[in-house]
Protein backbone atom coordinates (compact mmCIF):
# COMPACT_ATOMS: atom_id res chain seq x y z
CA UNK A 1 0.00 0.00 0.00
CA UNK A 2 1.33 3.40 -0.90
CA UNK A 3 2.28 5.42 2.19
CA UNK A 4 0.03 8.35 1.20
CA UNK A 5 -2.99 6.00 1.07
CA UNK A 6 -1.95 4.35 4.31
CA UNK A 7 -1.80 7.68 6.15
CA UNK A 8 -5.25 8.58 4.81
CA UNK A 9 -6.71 5.32 6.14
CA UNK A 10 -5.05 5.82 9.53
CA UNK A 11 -6.48 9.32 9.79
CA UNK A 12 -9.97 8.15 8.80
CA UNK A 13 -9.91 5.37 11.38
CA UNK A 14 -8.85 7.82 14.11
CA UNK A 15 -11.81 10.06 13.30
CA UNK A 16 -14.27 7.17 13.58
CA UNK A 17 -12.92 6.19 16.98
CA UNK A 18 -13.07 9.77 18.21
CA UNK A 19 -16.69 10.03 17.14
CA UNK A 20 -17.66 7.05 19.32
CA UNK A 21 -16.19 8.50 22.52
CA UNK A 22 -16.93 11.58 24.54
CA UNK A 23 -14.36 14.36 24.47
CA UNK A 24 -13.78 13.87 28.21
CA UNK A 25 -12.83 10.22 27.69
CA UNK A 26 -10.62 10.75 24.64
CA UNK A 27 -6.95 10.42 25.47
CA UNK A 28 -4.39 12.53 23.58
CA UNK A 29 -3.60 10.88 20.26
CA UNK A 30 -0.01 9.80 19.72
CA UNK A 31 1.98 11.86 17.26
CA UNK A 32 2.94 9.87 14.19
CA UNK A 33 6.09 10.65 12.24
CA UNK A 34 5.24 10.35 8.55
CA UNK A 35 7.89 9.24 6.10
CA UNK A 36 10.10 12.05 4.85
CA UNK A 37 8.48 13.86 1.96
CA UNK A 38 9.74 13.46 -1.58
CA UNK A 39 10.96 17.05 -1.52
CA UNK A 40 12.88 16.57 1.73
CA UNK A 41 14.59 13.45 0.44
CA UNK A 42 15.51 15.17 -2.80
CA UNK A 43 16.95 18.10 -0.83
CA UNK A 44 19.06 15.64 1.12
CA UNK A 45 20.40 14.06 -2.08
CA UNK A 46 21.20 17.46 -3.60
CA UNK A 47 22.95 18.53 -0.39
CA UNK A 48 25.23 15.47 -0.46
CA UNK A 49 28.75 16.83 0.25
CA UNK A 50 30.21 14.27 -2.12
CA UNK A 51 28.74 15.98 -5.21
CA UNK A 52 31.19 17.44 -7.70
CA UNK A 53 31.69 21.16 -6.91
CA UNK A 54 31.34 22.21 -10.55
CA UNK A 55 28.01 20.39 -10.66
CA UNK A 56 26.78 22.11 -7.52
CA UNK A 57 27.57 25.49 -9.08
CA UNK A 58 25.01 24.74 -11.80
CA UNK A 59 22.12 24.07 -9.42
CA UNK A 60 21.05 27.71 -9.83
CA UNK A 61 20.27 26.99 -13.49
CA UNK A 62 18.98 23.42 -13.27
CA UNK A 63 16.85 23.49 -10.09
CA UNK A 64 17.22 19.75 -9.45
CA UNK A 65 14.95 19.49 -6.40
CA UNK A 66 12.04 21.29 -8.04
CA UNK A 67 12.58 19.52 -11.36
CA UNK A 68 12.68 15.97 -9.98
CA UNK A 69 9.76 16.75 -7.67
CA UNK A 70 7.77 18.02 -10.64
CA UNK A 71 8.55 14.78 -12.49
CA UNK A 72 7.26 12.84 -9.43
CA UNK A 73 10.40 10.76 -9.02
CA UNK A 74 9.84 8.74 -5.86
CA UNK A 75 12.74 7.04 -4.02
CA UNK A 76 11.33 3.56 -4.61
CA UNK A 77 10.91 4.01 -8.36
CA UNK A 78 12.63 2.24 -11.22
CA UNK A 79 14.09 5.14 -13.19
CA UNK A 80 15.78 5.23 -16.59
CA UNK A 81 18.00 8.25 -17.25
CA UNK A 82 18.63 8.66 -20.97
CA UNK A 83 22.00 9.91 -22.14
CA UNK A 84 23.27 10.99 -18.72
CA UNK A 85 26.52 12.37 -20.15
CA UNK A 86 28.96 13.20 -17.38
CA UNK A 87 26.43 12.18 -14.74
CA UNK A 88 25.22 15.57 -13.49
CA UNK A 89 21.74 14.29 -12.61
CA UNK A 90 22.98 10.76 -11.98
CA UNK A 91 25.02 12.07 -9.06
CA UNK A 92 21.72 13.10 -7.45
CA UNK A 93 19.45 10.31 -8.65
CA UNK A 94 21.68 7.39 -7.69
CA UNK A 95 21.90 8.04 -3.92
CA UNK A 96 18.29 9.24 -3.81
CA UNK A 97 17.00 5.99 -5.32
CA UNK A 98 19.46 3.82 -3.41
CA UNK A 99 18.16 5.27 -0.14
CA UNK A 100 14.58 4.28 -0.93
CA UNK A 101 14.95 0.90 -2.55
CA UNK A 102 14.59 2.24 -6.09
CA UNK A 103 16.71 1.32 -9.08
CA UNK A 104 18.56 3.51 -11.57
CA UNK A 105 19.36 2.57 -15.16
CA UNK A 106 21.64 4.69 -17.32
CA UNK A 107 20.69 4.33 -20.98
CA UNK A 108 23.24 5.48 -23.54
CA UNK A 109 25.40 4.33 -26.45
CA UNK A 110 28.87 3.01 -25.65
CA UNK A 111 30.47 6.39 -26.30
CA UNK A 112 28.20 8.13 -23.77
CA UNK A 113 29.02 6.13 -20.64
CA UNK A 114 32.30 7.54 -19.29
CA UNK A 115 30.66 9.64 -16.58
CA UNK A 116 28.53 6.74 -15.41
CA UNK A 117 31.49 4.40 -15.27
CA UNK A 118 33.23 6.84 -12.90
CA UNK A 119 30.21 7.03 -10.61
CA UNK A 120 29.83 3.26 -10.51
CA UNK A 121 33.29 2.91 -9.02
CA UNK A 122 33.44 6.13 -6.97
CA UNK A 123 31.26 5.15 -4.01
CA UNK A 124 29.16 1.99 -4.51
CA UNK A 125 27.68 2.24 -1.02
CA UNK A 126 26.36 5.76 -1.67
CA UNK A 127 25.29 5.40 -5.29
CA UNK A 128 24.01 1.83 -5.18
CA UNK A 129 23.91 -0.34 -8.29
CA UNK A 130 23.63 1.63 -11.53
CA UNK A 131 22.71 -0.65 -14.40
CA UNK A 132 23.74 0.40 -17.91
CA UNK A 133 21.71 -0.36 -21.04
CA UNK A 134 21.80 0.73 -24.67
CA UNK A 135 19.73 3.60 -26.03
CA UNK A 136 18.60 4.07 -28.68
CA UNK A 137 18.62 0.49 -29.89
CA UNK A 138 19.04 -0.07 -33.62
CA UNK A 139 20.65 -3.51 -33.68
CA UNK A 140 19.49 -6.92 -32.55
CA UNK A 141 21.32 -8.25 -29.54
CA UNK A 142 21.77 -4.87 -27.85
CA UNK A 143 21.42 -4.63 -24.08
CA UNK A 144 18.09 -2.84 -24.20
CA UNK A 145 15.89 -1.94 -21.27
CA UNK A 146 12.91 -4.34 -20.94
CA UNK A 147 9.47 -3.17 -21.98
CA UNK A 148 6.88 -2.07 -19.42
CA UNK A 149 9.19 -1.90 -16.39
CA UNK A 150 10.12 1.75 -15.77
CA UNK A 151 8.14 4.03 -13.45
CA UNK A 152 9.89 7.12 -14.76
CA UNK A 153 12.09 7.91 -17.77
CA UNK A 154 14.08 11.14 -17.67
CA UNK A 155 16.07 12.99 -20.30
CA UNK A 156 17.78 16.33 -19.88
CA UNK A 157 18.74 18.39 -22.95
CA UNK A 158 18.81 15.49 -25.39
CA UNK A 159 15.77 15.61 -27.67
CA UNK A 160 17.47 18.24 -29.82
CA UNK A 161 20.42 15.86 -30.23
CA UNK A 162 18.20 13.07 -31.54
CA UNK A 163 16.48 15.56 -33.83
CA UNK A 164 19.87 16.68 -35.20
CA UNK A 165 21.01 13.08 -35.77
CA UNK A 166 23.79 13.51 -33.27
CA UNK A 167 26.59 10.96 -33.54
CA UNK A 168 25.21 9.40 -36.70
CA UNK A 169 27.36 9.56 -39.81
CA UNK A 170 24.33 10.34 -41.96
CA UNK A 171 22.96 12.93 -39.45
CA UNK A 172 19.47 11.50 -39.91
CA UNK A 173 16.78 12.49 -37.41
CA UNK A 174 15.98 9.50 -35.19
CA UNK A 175 13.85 11.32 -32.59
CA UNK A 176 10.61 9.56 -33.53
CA UNK A 177 12.19 6.13 -33.01
CA UNK A 178 13.70 7.30 -29.70
CA UNK A 179 10.25 8.26 -28.41
CA UNK A 180 8.78 4.93 -29.51
CA UNK A 181 11.45 3.11 -27.54
CA UNK A 182 10.86 5.32 -24.49
CA UNK A 183 7.14 4.60 -24.62
CA UNK A 184 7.85 0.86 -24.62
CA UNK A 185 10.09 1.15 -21.53
CA UNK A 186 7.40 2.61 -19.29
CA UNK A 187 4.68 0.93 -17.31
CA UNK A 188 1.12 2.06 -18.10
CA UNK A 189 0.76 5.31 -16.17
CA UNK A 190 4.52 5.86 -16.11
CA UNK A 191 6.03 9.31 -16.46
CA UNK A 192 8.39 10.75 -19.06
CA UNK A 193 10.18 13.90 -17.87
CA UNK A 194 11.88 16.13 -20.42
CA UNK A 195 13.93 19.31 -20.05
CA UNK A 196 15.43 20.84 -23.17
CA UNK A 197 16.65 24.09 -24.69
CA UNK A 198 13.52 25.96 -25.80
CA UNK A 199 13.30 27.59 -29.23
CA UNK A 200 10.75 30.23 -30.17
CA UNK A 201 7.77 28.80 -32.02
CA UNK A 202 8.32 31.37 -34.78
CA UNK A 203 11.92 30.30 -35.45
CA UNK A 204 12.84 28.66 -38.74
CA UNK A 205 13.26 24.94 -39.30
CA UNK A 206 16.92 25.59 -40.09
CA UNK A 207 17.53 27.12 -36.66
CA UNK A 208 15.88 24.16 -35.01
CA UNK A 209 18.09 21.82 -37.01
CA UNK A 210 21.37 23.56 -36.19
CA UNK A 211 21.10 25.72 -33.04
CA UNK A 212 20.75 23.10 -30.30
CA UNK A 213 17.37 24.59 -29.39
CA UNK A 214 14.07 22.85 -30.13
CA UNK A 215 10.46 24.01 -30.19
CA UNK A 216 8.08 22.87 -27.48
CA UNK A 217 5.58 22.01 -30.21
CA UNK A 218 8.13 19.67 -31.79
CA UNK A 219 8.72 17.80 -28.54
CA UNK A 220 4.97 17.52 -27.97
CA UNK A 221 4.41 16.26 -31.49
CA UNK A 222 7.07 13.57 -31.11
CA UNK A 223 5.82 12.46 -27.69
CA UNK A 224 2.15 12.43 -28.64
CA UNK A 225 2.85 10.56 -31.88
CA UNK A 226 4.45 7.83 -29.76
CA UNK A 227 1.32 7.63 -27.58
CA UNK A 228 2.13 9.95 -24.66
CA UNK A 229 -0.22 12.51 -23.16
CA UNK A 230 1.09 15.84 -21.89
CA UNK A 231 0.31 15.91 -18.17
CA UNK A 232 1.85 19.26 -17.18
CA UNK A 233 4.47 21.84 -18.07
CA UNK A 234 6.53 24.05 -15.79
CA UNK A 235 8.62 27.21 -15.98
CA UNK A 236 11.04 25.90 -13.33
CA UNK A 237 13.94 26.08 -15.79
CA UNK A 238 12.92 29.16 -17.76
CA UNK A 239 15.47 31.92 -18.44
CA UNK A 240 13.94 35.05 -20.00
CA UNK A 241 17.43 36.48 -20.59
CA UNK A 242 18.06 33.85 -23.26
CA UNK A 243 16.95 35.16 -26.66
CA UNK A 244 18.12 31.91 -28.35
CA UNK A 245 19.64 33.75 -31.35
CA UNK A 246 23.33 33.38 -30.52
CA UNK A 247 26.13 33.07 -33.11
CA UNK A 248 27.09 29.54 -31.99
CA UNK A 249 23.61 28.45 -31.00
CA UNK A 250 22.99 27.27 -27.45
CA UNK A 251 26.69 26.47 -27.09
CA UNK A 252 27.41 30.20 -27.01
CA UNK A 253 26.06 30.27 -23.44
CA UNK A 254 27.58 28.58 -20.40
CA UNK A 255 28.68 25.99 -19.70
CA UNK A 256 30.08 25.55 -23.24
CA UNK A 257 31.01 29.21 -23.88
CA UNK A 258 32.12 28.27 -27.38
CA UNK A 259 33.27 31.81 -28.20
CA UNK A 260 35.89 31.64 -25.49
CA UNK A 261 36.77 35.06 -24.08
CA UNK A 262 34.73 36.97 -26.65
CA UNK A 263 31.82 38.61 -24.80
CA UNK A 264 32.37 36.06 -22.05
CA UNK A 265 31.06 38.28 -19.24
CA UNK A 266 27.92 39.01 -21.24
CA UNK A 267 27.13 35.34 -21.71
CA UNK A 268 27.94 34.47 -18.11
CA UNK A 269 25.49 37.18 -17.01
CA UNK A 270 22.78 35.59 -19.16
CA UNK A 271 23.42 32.16 -17.66
CA UNK A 272 22.39 28.80 -19.03
CA UNK A 273 19.69 28.39 -21.65
CA UNK A 274 15.95 28.93 -21.42
CA UNK A 275 14.45 25.44 -21.00
CA UNK A 276 11.09 23.81 -21.33
CA UNK A 277 10.15 21.34 -18.60
CA UNK A 278 7.49 18.89 -19.74
CA UNK A 279 5.85 15.95 -17.98
CA UNK A 280 4.21 13.30 -20.14
CA UNK A 281 2.33 10.20 -19.05
CA UNK A 282 1.83 6.84 -20.72
CA UNK A 283 -1.98 6.50 -20.64
CA UNK A 284 -4.25 3.84 -19.18
CA UNK A 285 -2.48 3.38 -15.88
CA UNK A 286 -3.19 4.13 -12.26
CA UNK A 287 -0.29 6.54 -11.84
CA UNK A 288 -1.60 9.77 -13.32
CA UNK A 289 -0.43 13.22 -12.19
Amino acid sequence: MHHRLALTLVSSTALLIAGSQSMAQLAPAPTLSPPASRTARLQQAVANPGRTPTNVARDQYRHPVQTLDFFEVDPGDTVVELWPGGGWYTEILAPYLASGGGRLYAAAPDWGRSGIDKLKTANPQLYGPIAVVDFPVFQAGSARFPDGVADVVLTFRNVHNWRMGYHRDDKQDYSAEAFRQIYAMLKPGGILGIADHRLSETASAERERTSGYIKTSTVRRLAEAAGFRLAASSEINANPKDTTDWPEGVWTLPPALRLGDKDRDRYLAIGESDRMTLKFVKPDGKRTP
